[in-house]
């Protein structure tokens, strides 16, 4: 097979008119031609750090969505559906990807559970990490989110780092904010990347460092407006990713909208292209093609560089996407799952009038990082209320693994004026995270997501429920996925328009809420907790 068009050489950081010859799924021959169509033939992209599980689909279904936007390749963290379902989990995702022509690079979770201050399904220890990582399936240490543990040298922790190394796999980091000397030992430590970075000067600290910045660019969390100076600066150590990415952002674009956007920002077209493309595949040791002779045909086809918009995309010398249309299906799979919780109650979700003051959440819109703000609550029977004029809602978490009480607070930045919104896709243990602005509604939210068996659903204010069931590990679905993101689209718009949040992501959004390696106030299973001081809160003040 040949394709003729305007080579861009990531390597020799040039643009000609060129010939490439595929044989046996590999690059056989590239040879300069006096001319070529106005086709950019480009090295795959590749999405440096992600979730699979955060789109709500299985790694099958997500490839046919990726691939049309000239995606060949992921580096992958498993951690999500490894807090449900420990290694099996794993397994799962490794076994699943394989059935379809994108390529997956799974790492090995470092945080099972997360912490200890919340209920996971699973624990994958030091021992399980080692073996893991023994694996050729498995590249890498995922994001070591516990930095007070390396910086307090916790053995559990530096066993996983030092297993990293035995087996010569990079370590990935996970520390927003960490700046100063504890940001230089948590790199001595042999920690590589950050994708946690969330103003320009802590990259820039952190690339100082000899890290590599990875700009992430995702459905909550958006980094790249604080960050995009680092391409110019330091362009030999930026990746890019998207981290979590919702099913129906997904069908609008992937890591292409963030070349685009970069390039339209007058960045320099190889600093860009070399960010997602040359670097994770060379930091992680990839076996994905970069246009060279005697490389996997790994490869994408684009009409304009201005918009990114993707032609054709090849894997391994096979055309796997046209014009929009992926060009592969998926299979059956058998669901896994675990699930104890069962119904609630609307008096489960009471709060005791103890003190009309309370601490208060504040979520931010595009942004994982919380704030924390105190209110007084008008209260009623002996409970606290929440108050959509104050825009102070209750929040709660339900413990999925055990039938345990809910955990509920308070939290300000959704906006709603009626009805709730629940979610058992909710970092990093996911169990059931609910917003809403009375008890009626809430109870309702939360036990359409247990009826289900895991999921997101929002209950109107007429007491209408819309849900989009995930039977697989109570996050992802097999079912097609331009069908889940469009049935999620309609929850969000329930959402947003019929129960008012101001949030461009109310559902990315509140996933978030119960991250508690996040700074810095979030709510858990077992009640308020602060990401900056790592130690639970008093509600009332």
């Amino acid at each position: 097979m040949k394709i003729d068009g305007q080579l861009i050489d990531v390597h020799q950081k040039k643009v000609y008119p060129a010939q490439i010859t595929i044989e046996e799924g590999r690059i056989r021959d590239i040879r300069e031609i006096n001319y070529a169509p106005q086709q950019f033939i480009m090295p795959g992209l590749v999405d440096a750090h992600i979730h699979i599980e955060s789109s709500m689909l299985i790694p099958s279904e997500f490839a046919r969505l990726a691939v049309v936007h000239g995606t060949v390749a992921t580096v992958s963290d498993p951690h999500e559906i490894a807090n449900v379902l420990g290694v099996e989990g794993i397994q799962f995702m490794v076994e699943n990807g394989r059935q379809v022509p994108l390529k997956f690079y799974f790492g090995a979770p470092s945080c099972v559970p997360a912490t200890i201050f919340e209920t996971a399904g699973a624990e994958i220890n030091a021992a399980w990490v080692d073996k893991l990582l023994a694996s050729p399936d498995i590249y890498y240490l995922s994001e070591m989110m516990n930095y007070p543990g390396v910086l307090h040298e916790d053995p559990m922790v530096m066993a996983k780092l030092a297993s990293a190394k035995k087996y010569n796999k990079p370590i990935d980091g996970h520390a927003p904010g960490l700046r100063g000397e504890d940001a230089r030992r948590y790199a001595a430590a042999g920690i590589t990347t950050d994708h946690e970075a969330f103003t320009l000067a802590e990259g820039q600290e952190k690339c100082r460092l000899g890290m590599n910045i990875i700009i992430r660019e995702g459905s909550a969390a958006k980094n790249y407006a604080a960050l995009h100076p680092l391409l110019a600066e330091f362009p030999e150590q930026i990746m890019f990713c998207s981290d979590d990415k919702h099913p129906d952002d997904l069908v609008r674009g992937h890591i292409n909208r963030l070349v685009a956007r970069a390039l339209s920002d007058g960045y320099d077209l190889f600093h860009v292209l070399r960010a997602a493309t040359v670097h994770p595949v060379e930091h992680y040791g990839l076996d994905v093609g970069l246009l060279r002779v005697g490389d996997p045909a790994d490869f994408i086809v684009v009409d304009a560089l201005d918009t990114m918009a993707v032609q054709a995309t090849y894997i391994n010398g096979r055309e796997v996407a046209r014009d929009g249309k992926a060009l592969f299906s998926t299979e059956e799979v058998d669901p896994i799952n675990q699930f104890v919780a069962s119904a609630k109650r609307e008096r489960d979700f009471q709060v005791p009038a103890h003190r009309r003051q309370v601490r208060v959440i504040v979520a931010r819109d595009g942004e994982l990082i919380t704030g924390q703000t105190s209110a007084s609550l008008p209260r009623e029977n002996g409970t606290l209320l929440a108050d959509p004029a104050q825009d102070v809602l209750k929040i709660a978490v339900v413990n999925r693994y055990e039938d345990t009480a809910p955990a509920v607070a308070f939290v300000q930045g959704f906006g709603l004026r009626r009805g709730a919104i629940a979610s058992c896709v909710g970092h990093d243990s996911h169990n059931i995270i609910a917003v809403g602005t009375d008890d009626a509604s809430l109870c309702r939210a939360v036990n359409e997501v247990i009826r289900n068996q895991g999921g997101i659903s929002a209950v109107g204010g007429n007491g209408e429920i819309h849900s989009l069931p995930l039977p697989i590990a109570g996050i992802m679905t097999q079912a097609d996925g331009y069908e889940t993101a469009r049935a999620y689209s309609v929850l969000d718009k329930v959402a947003r328009e019929e129960l008012g949040s101001s949030l461009s992501a109310p559902f990315m959004t509140l996933s978030f809420m119960s991250l508690l390696v996040i700074p810095d106030l979030k709510l858990s299973d077992k009640g308020l907790f602060s990401g900056n001081d790592f130690a639970f809160k008093e509600l009332y003040m």
